[in-house]
Parts: structure tokens; C-alpha cells; sequence
């Protein structure tokens, strides 16, 4: 009788352990995946690829910087191509969301659909699908905005403009609405081609860019 009640001791005990184990480990993982660091993927052209600039001068590697200064647990990706348009961004798009696997995506693209004329309806399409395709990745979208010069009319400028808007109220994602804002009207801003901002232009982009990029990173 007392080796069956021991018997019955020591099972019921291997199989605490192996309960307590168990929670130990899903709890470990737990712990793991909350302190991971999120991977937030910058998707840009070259407003965010450093062009005409030295490594590491562009928002992108200076917002970088930022979150480390703050102490927020975040890698950067920029995956911005100069010249890419929000057609290219889109096909791009779904090899990236399974390499890197992101937290949040930040969608800068436009400006070249906006530059080349194309149309206003075309690019929406393309900037929906790739918040779409993150949704489904299971990352957070943020839309970065853009004004174009009167080039091809005031019509098309404002309804380029507008288009960030509507679409960031109906996928529900922060916007930025104008990410020259404060240096689109100083050409001594910019390098001589007069698109691209210069390196200390930088921190002025940033500026119009930390505070929805900080919230969008913190956000659960």
C-alpha cells in the first residue's frame, strides 16, 4: 500500500514539474517576444534613400538615432529606392514583409507618380494594396504625404494632396501629411536639381516626421 502511495506521490510530482516546466517556458517566450525589438520598414524613394547626401545624413538613419538617444527598442530598415514609384514599391513590398517582418511599415512613395504625371487614382491603388499586404503581415501602416508643384496644374496638385488623406482616414493609419513642410518654399534647401533637400534639410524632415513616427512605434 505504501509503494502505490508513493508510487502515486512521485508521478503526480513529475507531472507538477512538467506542468511548472511548461509555464516556465511559455512564459520565457512571452518575455521574449514583448522585449524583442520591433522592426519598423521604411518604404521610400530618394527623399528617404540619402540621395546627393552622405551616408547616414537622411531622416531615416537620423531618426535611427533618435530612437536609440530615447532608449526606444526599434530597428530600422529602409528599403527606400530613389526614383521607385508606388507601382514599384508595391511589387516590392511582398518580399520584404517576409524577410523583415515588421512591426509597423512607413510608406513614403508618390512623389515620382506625382512627378511623371501620372495618375492620381493609380497611385491610390497601389499605396491601398501595400497597406493591405502589411495589414495582412500583421504590421502597422504609416503614410508619409507629399505636395507637388503646380507643374501639371492646381487641380491635380490638390487632388494629389488629398489622396493621403482620404485613403490614411479609411485604412485607419497615422498620416504625415507633408514631409517638406517648412523647407518646400527655401530653394537654398536644396541640392541643384532643386528636388532633393539638403543634409541639414534633414533634420527639418525629421522634425515633421518623429512625432507620428514615435506614436506609431509605441503603439501595441
Amino acid at each position: 500500500m505504501l509503494n502505490v502511495l508513493g508510487d502515486l506521490k512521485n508521478g503526480l510530482s513529475k507531472k507538477l514539474s512538467v506542468q511548472a516546466l511548461s509555464a516556465l517556458l511559455l512564459l520565457s517566450a512571452a518575455a521574449s517576444a514583448y522585449s524583442a525589438p520591433k522592426t519598423v520598414l521604411v518604404l521610400g524613394d530618394s527623399l528617404s534613400a540619402e540621395y546627393g547626401l552622405a551616408r547616414g545624413a537622411g531622416w531615416v538613419a537620423l531618426a535611427e538615432q533618435k530612437l536609440k538617444e530615447q532608449k526606444i527598442d526599434a530597428t530600422v530598415i529602409n528599403a527606400s529606392v530613389s526614383g521607385e514609384t508606388t507601382s514599384g514599391g508595391r511589387s516590392r513590398l511582398p518580399a520584404l514583409l517576409q524577410k523583415y517582418k515588421p512591426a509597423l511599415v512607413v510608406i513614403e512613395l508618390g512623389a515620382n507618380d506625382g512627378l511623371r504625371g501620372l495618375p492620381v487614382a493609380a497611385a491610390e491603388t497601389n499605396l491601398r494594396a501595400m497597406a493591405n499586404a502589411a495589414t495582412k503581415a500583421d504590421a502597422r501602416v504609416m503614410l508619409i504625404g507629399m505636395r507637388m508643384p503646380p507643374n501639371y496644374g492646381r487641380d491635380y496638385a490638390d487632388k494629389f494632396f488629398a489622396m493621403y488623406g482620404s485613403l490614411s482616414k479609411e485604412i485607419k493609419a497615422p498620416l504625415v501629411p507633408f514631409m517638406l513642410d517648412g523647407i518646400a518654399d527655401k530653394p537654398q534647401m536644396f541640392q541643384p536639381d532643386r528636388l532633393h533637400p539638403l543634409a541639414e534639410a534633414h533634420t527639418t524632415i525629421l522634425s515633421n516626421i518623429w512625432p507620428v513616427l514615435q506614436k506609431s512605434i509605441k503603439a501595441k
